[in-house]
């Protein structure tokens, strides 16, 4: 598929299919033998059946006039509404209303006004987030595909959107790095093959750093490598690092990621309906991979490193029990209540060592964490914790404006009571009760004090069971847009 900016002259006349956005509440274009399109939308909007409504669409066969099979009016809402999420939602069903026809779709963006101009882009980026779709593993071809269009997007300054386009590119080719590579069967994407694929982003200017198990029992990480132990393949931990800012040793903005690549939840084995959805366990660090591609092929003016946990969580004769106690590699001990939360342990040792190793500004992990989250604010908004309010609000406003919903979940010393082990230092759940909370509270006690921290739980919005504007039924990628953003308000150079 190919996305196209230009005017009337570089396009012609000719086009398969011809998509409009029309907006709510504005007087119907005038009639006009010059500008058949314009007739035909005066024409459906005085039938009163289509108002231009967002999610609206009014499909014309064989619009008289136009060299198009079709004309497809698509509702854009007030124009003062119409921002860059909205704008990419718009380009996401305009994917949706062409269906899966071949040959070339024109979208006529000349209605945008001089300050709108840019939501061309998002539009651009809403066509090639919906349009993308993981068939790796497809063996024929559905015969109702004509096989990929290209979109031509009409823009009346198409020379000044080159720019804001080459970073719209790499933001989408983030997310979808992240959409694939949570789509992968947990038989392909194990621990040992997700390193491997991770060591060829070296190619995109990431520095990249592979630790086996053996360099990880050096360094004592016995939390992640008691998750590990059940399974035949080994754990690894990667660092990816892109050092884009002008003094290359100023502290880093962290990202660590949750990477289970399939979750059965060890001895404590998890009910076998819907366990197949457990190779997405790894979303965490799928959504930090993403974002670290998207730093590097936009050349981020910032300081950020990324960092995954990758493990395997299987009930093997050497699988640890519940009651077992495990040493950090921050050297407190773990009394494993349940080993379906292993997640925690995973991200235990992998923000220690971030901070061990980079001394990082301000941290932020993203997990597939807790069902809890799920019960609490199912499948619209990721839960925020945090331990500062300039990161807190500053990931709020960045979800915001990226249409990311996340919701800002509390912490507290009282939760702390429920996860004390009589045992060892703390246990790895307090129960069912408040538990995506008790997780954080957990996760909290591997943040060094005065370290801005950040836990996103992402267990409701990795992935979704209907198809969305911008994304088909499946993995999302949600936070890279929104880590994206954070890094280009907070972190970058300007």
């Amino acid at each position: 598929m190919s996305i196209t900016f230009g005017d009337s002259a570089a396009f012609g006349d000719e086009a398969q299919i011809w998509v409009t956005p029309v907006f709510e509440g504005e007087a119907p274009p005038k009639a006009s033998k010059k500008d058949p399109a314009a007739t035909l939308i005066a024409r459906a909007l005085e039938s009163g059946r289509f108002k231009g409504k967002a999610g609206e669409s009014f499909d014309i066969a064989f619009p008289q006039g136009l060299k198009a099979e079709r004309l497809i009016l698509l509702g854009a809402g007030p124009r003062g509404k119409l921002d860059a999420p909205a704008a990419r939602a718009l380009g996401g069903k305009a994917v949706a209303a062409a269906g899966r026809a071949g040959g070339a779709v024109r979208v006529d963006l000349t209605g945008l006004e001089a300050g709108q101009a840019l939501l061309a882009v998002e539009i651009a980026a809403g066509v090639k987030l919906r349009k993308h779709l993981f068939l790796r593993y497809k063996t024929k071809a559905d015969p109702s595909d004509k096989g990929a269009p290209s979109f031509d997007l009409k823009v009346s300054d198409a020379a000044a959107l080159e720019a804001p386009w080459e970073e719209a590119k790499a933001m989408a080719a983030g997310i979808l790095y992240a959409r694939d590579l949570i789509s992968e069967p947990g038989n392909a994407l194990h621990p040992e093959v997700y390193a491997e694929i991770l060591a060829e982003l070296k190619s995109e200017g990431l520095k990249v750093k592979i630790l086996d198990e053996p360099a990880m029992e050096k360094l004592g990480m016995g939390a992640i490598l008691g998750v590990s132990r059940g399974s035949a393949r080994g754990g690894r931990l990667v660092t990816l690092e892109w050092r884009g800012a002008k003094d290359k040793k100023a502290a880093p903005l962290a990202v660590v990621g949750k990477g289970v690549t399939f979750d059965t939840g060890g001895i404590s084995i998890k009910p076998a309906a819907g366990m197949e959805d457990m190779t997405s366990d790894m979303g965490g660090s799928a959504v930090t991979v993403g974002l670290m591609l998207t730093l590097a092929r936009r050349k981020a003016k910032a300081n950020v490193v990324g960092v995954v946990g990758l493990v395997e969580n299987m009930p093997d004769g050497d699988a640890i029990r519940p009651g077992d106690i495990l040493t950090s590699m921050s050297g407190q001990t773990i009394e494993v209540i349940n080993t379906d939360a292993e997640g925690r342990l995973v991200l235990a040792d992998a923000l220690w060592y971030a901070q061990q190793n980079f001394k990082p500004q301000a941290m932020i992990d993203l997990a597939t964490l807790t069902g809890a989250i799920v019960v609490a604010l199912g499948s619209e908004n990721a839960g925020l914790f945090s331990n500062d309010e300039d990161l807190a609000n500053g990931l709020l406003a960045a979800a915001k404006a990226e249409g990311e919903g996340l919701w800002r979940m509390p912490l507290g010393a009282a939760y702390d009571e429920k996860i004390k082990s009589r045992l060892a230092d703390m246990k790895n759940t307090g129960g069912r009760e408040a538990g995506s909370i008790t997780a954080a509270q957990f996760l909290q006690r591997f943040v060094e004090a005065g370290t801005p921290w950040a836990h996103l739980d992402i267990a409701g919005v990795t992935l979704s069971s209907a198809d969305k504007p911008t994304s088909p039924r499946g993995a999302t990628g949600w936070g890279v847009a929104t880590l994206n953003r954070l890094v280009r308000d907070l972190y970058e150079e300007k």
